[in-house]
């Protein structure tokens, strides 16, 4: 390992959707031992998504996942609650990095240099595993949800604006997890 640099890659889940957290993930992979298969995770199959993020977890030298929770959302906005989830995933390492890929335009404050690589997560392995852990840790919380607040179909949707979900939310109302600050979402209290 003498010699490699440490670079953790850092990717979001869940800017879009009108309910629940954005949840947000840090890996360091060790480059002497990649794991195959490793691309965005929007174009990876759900259970191929979590064998690799198992995978990821196993083999990683470090992991991290962090959160800002809807009220965090509303507060803050969407881009700045995402810069907070990645900045807590990045203290969250065990290991520090030598830099930081993050996936997208922006990229959060952190002590380390930092890059940001538009669509990082179709060229960058270490943000493509960020990609996969934040999108598998995020689907699984909205399964939950999904069995806590029945009646608007996490379990499928996982809180995107579908057709489903914008027809639960005018049949149901508002659930607590509910990203009131979101347009559809303010529609539906009128």
């Amino acid at each position: 390992m003498q010699g490699l640099q440490l670079v953790a890659g850092v990717d979001e889940a869940g800017r879009g959707p009108l309910a629940g957290p954005v949840i947000a993930a840090a890996v360091i992979l060790d480059q002497t031992d990649m794991i195959a298969g490793l691309a965005d995770s929007k174009t990876i199959p759900e259970r191929r998504r979590e064998q690799l993020a198992a995978l990821i977890r196993e083999k990683a030298l470090a992991c991290s996942i962090g959160r800002a929770g809807h009220e965090e959302i509303d507060r803050l906005n969407i881009l700045n609650a995402t810069l907070l989830a990645m900045q807590r995933a990045i203290r969250g390492l065990s290991i520090k990095p030598d830099r930081v890929l993050v996936d997208g335009n922006r990229c959060p404050d952190t002590e380390y240099p930092v890059s940001a690589i538009v669509k990082g997560d179709r060229t960058e392995a270490c943000i493509s595993a960020a990609s996969i852990l934040a999108k598998v840790w995020r689907d699984r919380e909205m399964r939950e949800m999904d069995r806590k607040y029945p009646g608007y179909g996490f379990a499928r949707h996982k809180g995107y604006p579908t057709r489903q979900h914008i027809l639960a939310l005018s049949e149901n109302g508002l659930c607590p997890i509910h990203r009131r600050s979101f347009a559809p979402v303010q529609r539906s209290m009128i």
